[in-house]
């Protein structure tokens, strides 16, 4: 606003620095679509808005990248395969129209791991090769949502948009030492995003901070003719999010659940618990029953929606994909309509405990992930990495919001001793993201320094 900068010279900075990280050794591979042309447009739009006076929203002349899960005109959809998306897209996913109405520069689609398949981000075939943690190069970024948490961590852009079917949105900004949301089921429209997996996946924003996850949520969420699953949302409010304390807020803890995690996690997790008790909310011990259950039956439900959808693709495209992609297709066929029957009566036994959980306290707390990123071997850049015990362990904490819908929240709370981002859950109940807003702004505080990423870049320099 003040005129000290212009979103031109932002976008051309981006662009400088985009072909940069393609050429740095390793590629950084956070954005693997772009176009000068398309992101001087809108740049130039806006800094005549901003000259004008007539700003569209808070987002106007802001960078956002989307996940190659969405239609992004004129990129093309290939949702981390070599097969998908042969011609440039046409159409905009509806999350992509918002942030366009909104002035957001879209500088382009962000890696991921192929067809949402994974929770490393590994993709090793020739358009997208695997996004690096900007923390630690050799490391993972975390996935599916890879390539926007890298892009947001390294500085390219404060904002990017991804989906989360178990954990996609959240482990990628907790391994990568971001913020990520992961709406209420059906709070922020899919519509334009492949449907991988249609009762599991949430569209959330990763972030540089709270406050600018609070700003995309505000824009994003509403309900939208064209995806039904959020019709009835009561509105978006964010209510109480700048209150100065917590007081009055009760805070459930499943200690065993809890401490299921790395040694060096749960030490800083733990002192996380005892910061948000110093601003005034109580700690309520809880119990998470049949968490076993959810574990299996959230598998289940996902992978079956997942092989249903991918069906013909296996049929025609199966030596196209990876071979991670291609094994965890084969185990999803194992399962039957009764087991896909018998998942979803406990994802109904899920949702009734979890309602009177939220009749005892305002939110659940967890760590976001056990450990941290995992390290990138000379082997998965050519072939891939299959580790089903990794995915099985970094997914438990974000399984059950994903299976009954509830939102939650990631924050990065401090560093291992190798150097590598720790983060920080909570969840709350449906539609409350209000509440994880106000208690992600007072968990922010209780990190007392933010490490520079070894890859950074300082696009208002």
């Amino acid at each position: 606003r003040s005129g000290k900068l212009t979103p031109s010279q932002v976008a051309k900075n981006i662009i400088a620095t985009l072909e940069d990280c393609d050429k740095s050794t390793p590629p950084l591979r956070a954005i693997v679509q772009w176009d000068q042309e398309q992101i001087m447009l809108m740049a130039e739009a806006s800094t005549a808005r901003y000259r004008n006076k007539c700003t569209l929203s808070y987002l106007d002349g802001i960078p956002v990248c989307l996940k190659e899960e969405f239609k992004v005109v004129p990129y093309h959809h290939r949702v981390g395969t070599v097969y998908l998306g042969t011609k440039p897209e046409t159409e905009d996913a509806t999350v992509a129209k918002k942030l366009r109405e909104a002035g957001a520069i879209i500088i382009g689609a962000s890696n991921m791991h192929e067809l949402g398949t994974g929770t490393t981000g590994c993709n090793p075939n020739r358009y997208h090769k695997i996004p690096r943690n900007p923390y630690k190069p050799n490391h993972f970024t975390g996935g599916s949502s890879s390539g926007s948490a890298a892009a947001v961590a390294a500085g390219l852009c404060p904002v990017a948009i991804g989906t989360d079917g178990g954990g996609s949105v959240r482990i990628p900004a907790s391994f990568c030492g971001v913020v990520g949301l992961k709406g209420t089921f059906g709070r922020i429209s899919g519509h334009g995003c492949l449907p991988l997996s249609y009762s599991t996946v949430s569209v959330g924003p990763i972030c540089t901070s709270v406050a600018d996850a609070a700003i995309v949520y505000s824009v994003l969420a509403e309900p939208d003719p064209l995806y039904p699953y959020g019709l009835k949302q009561p509105k978006a409010t964010l209510s109480d999010m700048c209150a100065l304390d917590l007081k009055g807020l009760k805070l459930g803890v499943d200690w065993k659940y809890f401490k299921a995690c790395d040694a060096e996690v749960l030490s800083i997790c733990e002192k996380a618990v005892e910061h948000l008790q110093s601003f005034g909310a109580s700690v309520v011990e809880v119990s998470l029953p049949e968490m076993e259950e959810v574990r299996v039956a959230h598998a289940i439900c996902i992978l079956s929606e997942m092989r249903d959808l991918l069906q013909p693709d296996l049929n025609k495209h199966f030596h196209e994909m990876n071979l991670e992609t291609r094994a965890t297709l084969a185990l999803a066929s194992q399962f039957t309509a009764l087991d896909y029957i018998t998942a979803n009566r406990q994802r109904t036994r899920s949702m009734t405990f979890l309602r009177e959980i939220f009749t005892t306290v305002n939110c659940i707390l967890t760590p976001a992930v056990p450990s941290t990123a995992p390290r990138i071997y000379e082997s998965d850049l050519v072939t891939g990495s299959s580790d089903l015990s990794f995915i099985v362990q970094s997914m438990r904490f974000m399984q059950l919001g994903n299976f009954t819908g509830i939102p939650g929240l990631v924050v990065p709370i401090g560093y291992s001793t190798a150097g590598l981002p720790i983060s920080f859950q909570v969840m709350a109940k449906w539609w409350d993201e209000a509440v994880l807003l106000r208690i992600g702004l007072k968990l922010e505080q209780f990190r007392y320094q933010t490490k520079k990423p070894s890859i950074y870049y300082d696009i208002l320099a």
